[in-house]
């Protein structure tokens, strides 16, 4: 079914300067209130954010373009990695619209810079400047992020509840117009296996989630605003009270879209585990602790190929029975 409207996720706006970022401030506690309540409801939520400059933006999306339209395929098919979408993946064609690459360990100069070497090999310091730029930028607001939905849950102490220590895998993302014109589906419908993942796109839609009732909906962006969503990992610690919601990318019209997408992923051997706080009578522990390596690769085997993914997470951690396809 197609998603005809553009629907209006919450949008919480995280002022430049704003006392409403200052933990413990009221502004503060309302703010950890209107993410909470986004995260349970929708999983997701719009965010605006001008701490990253619109300069800056425009900047990562002529670069990201340069990137696709102009690099021989030879050279990005040095972008390879043997972790499922951590590479490059295309190009577009008129049967697939998608076209993806992938930076690991993006938050550091040396990953970004690793990469560039391969799409150019002679350099590309203002690629390198800015990809690391916008990445840590958009590591930052990650990390209010979880800060907001650790101190809504009463765990404040517990700074490092979510996870301890992760880094950014960046991915640079075209979606093709359709040639028909005509609404086509350029990714499927998935849950995000890393912890969480924010989404910054170039304002043309395509964007859409799958609410409780089944109906798909499209989302609209802004300038200035990015996409938070909650991935399986953080849906599994705040012991299922958080959604993992399932999106897509369709595309119809004669615009490509260009989008990034920053995946929280946790360092090597940790593990998910929910809070004790967070299980009571109400909330009993819906999911075992769980190393996220050996979830990953579960998720992306050929025994999970065959399990819808928003229910992957269940077949793998789940404590009661499992759900049926």
């Amino acid at each position: 079914m197609g998603a005809n409207t553009e629907f209006q996720i919450p949008v919480i706006e995280f002022g430049t300067g704003s006392p409403d970022l200052e933990r413990g401030t009221e502004g503060w506690n309302q703010l950890c209130k209107r993410v909470r309540e986004a995260c349970e409801t929708y999983g997701c939520f719009q965010v605006v954010y001008e701490r990253i400059s619109k300069k800056l933006r425009d900047d990562t999306f002529g670069l990201v373009k340069e990137l696709v339209e102009e690099v021989p395929l030879e050279n990005k098919q040095k972008n390879v990695n043997p972790k499922p979408y951590h590479g490059f993946i295309g190009p577009c064609t008129d049967e697939s619209l998608y076209e993806g690459y992938g930076i690991v360990g993006a938050s550091s100069h040396d990953g970004v810079k690793k990469f560039a070497q391969l799409m150019w090999p002679q350099g590309h310091p203002r690629f390198c400047e800015t990809i690391h730029t916008i990445v840590n930028q958009m590591k930052d607001l990650t990390s209010t992020i979880w800060l907001l939905i650790i101190d809504s849950y009463g765990l404040g102490e517990k700074l490092e509840s979510v996870v301890p220590n992760y880094d950014m895998l960046l991915r640079m993302m075209k979606y093709k117009a359709p040639p028909t014109r005509v609404y086509e589906k350029a990714f499927h419908a998935h849950t995000d296996k890393p912890v969480s993942t924010i989404i910054c796109d170039d304002l043309v839609s395509g964007l859409e989630i799958e609410l409780d009732d089944g109906r798909w909906v499209k989302l609209s962006s802004s300038p200035g605003s990015f996409f938070f969503v909650v991935g399986d990992p953080l849906m599994a610690w705040s012991n299922g009270r958080m959604k993992a919601v399932n999106h897509r990318v369709m595309m119809s019209g004669n615009k490509d879209r260009f989008s990034l997408a920053c995946f929280a992923v946790p360092a090597e051997g940790t593990i998910i585990s929910a809070p004790r706080e967070l299980v009571d009578e109400q909330f009993p522990q819906l999911f075992k602790d769980f190393n996220f390596k050996d979830f990953i690769l579960f998720a992306f085997s050929e025994e999970a190929s065959h399990i819808d993914s928003t229910k992957q997470i269940h077949a793998y951690a789940s404590l009661t029975p499992p759900i049926s396809n």
